[in-house]
């Protein structure tokens, strides 16, 4: 298959359920028609089908596509999904996007003054523990006890045993991004009860900690690298994640940890992942095909995967004004996204990665809620390498590349620079390799003089916008909140103002600190 496809499964019987009020960790009363998980694992696919479930939990927004049967409530769904959720947190409240929207408390996200009962947080809050919540119990329901009871052996049990591995691989990526977005938050485990129970608050550094060992022992369980179907994780994956926290590790331990990413980025190098000859088949229709360069993907199907979040919401929320809808391979556009002029400013006048549509639009955003202020961003499409669009024009086929190898050679040229050891010469050749593929020759490669740190942070920008990294990088280089940096919007000030350091981390939502007294909010808040 081109893709896993996303099985519709009942969950909702023994998995725990989230609403926008999630009081504690209680499990929803069902009625007699509801199965439990005893009954559900008696067939021997179900455990493909919940797995899948744990992947399209990032992909979708609940059990019905577009919308309907929500995976968690107290918010527009479309709203509420995970990878867009993600988006507005890692993007919009960055220099390399705005949104001229007015729904409730989003425009707080771009001014950085967003507070603890903002909504979009709330919904990402628990977006994430959702998540973590049906990794839990898949990986309860899958113990060597359970399995023997079961029967299950053979092949079906090694197969059960990765699918374990990859269910506590994709646990730990949802808590990266609790300890990334939230730092101190509550922890819990398959070792918990099910049940109504308030859950301990654990610091950034125990958290660091508990991801890492998990990363670290589920590695030789996961398949080998380059070796799983399209849209499963592996090594690769895992390794890639390790090095993602290595890069930060500082921020939440106070240790720096460079030497680390540079061991498992070079893990990842030697599995044989290549640069895509061409930036734009990235993030196109058919992107799939990139996968010698994509590492960890959340697949897009415009029939299969419906949902008005994910790559849907980053395509149409990024076309209006002057511009055509057929050229980015869709129906409509939302009239939202646009980039930043500093971030715009960036680019090298003749970077080809400067993918911006630029008729009738000013670069500087004097009104926000005007599209044609600021240039709009043309990455994502709906078209294919042939120029045809994807299989549906309401819903696209573009997957988003949570991970892919250039991300991992500007790394590695930074955990160099910053003492981790490596090579010099060849973060210089792996940097070069990126422009290179840019330029289509090496008229845009750079000397060995020009590799600095404040190099890699603009390249970064050039390179991986609108993939979700920007708040992490800006947060290494102690240049998201604050005043060392200043772009449109920020400070809710046309012109940009600083920020509190407050707004370096998000605020656990005021209504899971009033529900659980084990839980402190972050300072500031």
């Amino acid at each position: 298959m081109k893709k896993i496809t996303f099985l519709s499964v009942i969950t909702a019987a023994f998995l725990f359920l989230f609403s926008s009020c999630m009081d504690d960790l209680d499990t929803v009363p069902l009625d007699d028609t509801e199965v439990t998980a005893a009954e559900i694992f008696e067939d021997p696919d179900a455990y493909r089908q919940i797995l899948a479930k744990l992947y399209a939990g990032l992909a979708v927004s609940g059990q019905e596509g577009p919308a309907g049967m929500a995976d968690i409530s107290g918010i527009d769904e479309g709203f509420g999904q995970y990878l867009r959720g993600f988006f507005y947190h890692q993007v919009i409240t960055t220099d390399e996007a705005v949104i001229g929207w007015d729904d409730e408390t989003i425009r707080d996200l771009v001014y950085q003054s967003w507070t603890p009962s903002d909504i979009f947080i709330q919904a990402m809050y628990y977006r994430i523990f959702y998540q973590i919540a049906l990794a839990n119990e898949y990986i309860r329901q899958t113990t060597d006890g359970l399995l023997d009871d079961r029967g299950v052996t053979g092949d079906l049990r090694e197969e059960v045993e990765v699918f374990r591995a990859e269910a506590r691989y994709l646990r730990a990526f949802s808590y990266w991004h609790a300890l990334e977005l939230f730092g101190n938050v509550p922890f819990v485990t398959e070792q918990d009860p099910i049940g109504a129970f308030l859950p301990e608050q654990t610091t950034e550094s125990d958290l660091f900690e508990y991801i890492e060992s998990e990363l670290l022992e589920v590695i030789p369980l996961m398949k080998e690298a380059r070796t799983s179907e399209y849209g499963r994780v592996d090594r690769a994956a895992a390794w890639m994640l390790l090095a993602k926290l290595y890069m930060n590790a500082e921020l939440y331990t106070g240790q720096a940890r460079y030497a680390d990413a540079i061991t498992y980025l070079e893990e990842l190098f030697a599995a044989g992942y290549s640069l895509e000859e061409e930036y734009q088949h990235l993030f196109m229709a058919d992107n799939y095909l990139a996968d010698s360069e994509i590492i960890m993907a959340v697949p897009y199907h415009g029939i299969e995967t419906q949902t008005y979040g994910g790559t849907t919401f980053i395509i149409k929320a990024s076309i209006g004004g002057d511009m055509s809808v057929g050229d980015l391979g869709v129906d409509d556009g939302w009239g939202g996204l646009r980039a930043t002029p500093q971030f715009v400013e960036l680019f090298e006048e003749d970077d080809p990665r400067a993918l911006f549509f630029t008729d009738g639009q000013s670069m500087e955003i004097n009104n926000l809620g005007d599209f044609q202020n600021g240039y709009a961003v043309t990455k994502f499409t709906n078209l294919d390498r042939q120029g045809n669009s994807g299989s549906n024009l309401e819903f696209v086929d573009t997957d988003f590349p949570f991970f892919r190898l250039a991300d991992a050679y500007l790394m590695y040229a930074e955990a160099v620079l910053r003492g981790g050891g490596g090579s010099e010469s060849q973060a210089l050749e792996y940097v070069n390799a990126i422009r290179e593929r840019a330029w289509g020759n090496d008229s845009g490669n750079i000397s060995s003089g020009n590799l600095t740190l404040d190099f890699i942070l603009d390249e970064r920008g050039r390179e991986l916008y609108w993939e979700g990294h920007r708040r992490t990088d800006l947060r290494r280089f102690n240049k998201f909140a604050g005043d060392q940096y200043i772009w449109s919007w920020k400070g809710e000030s046309q012109g940009g103002l600083g920020t509190s350091e407050r707004f370096n981390l998000f605020p656990i939502p005021d209504a899971d600190v009033t529900a659980n007294p084990n839980l402190v909010q972050n300072p500031g808040y």
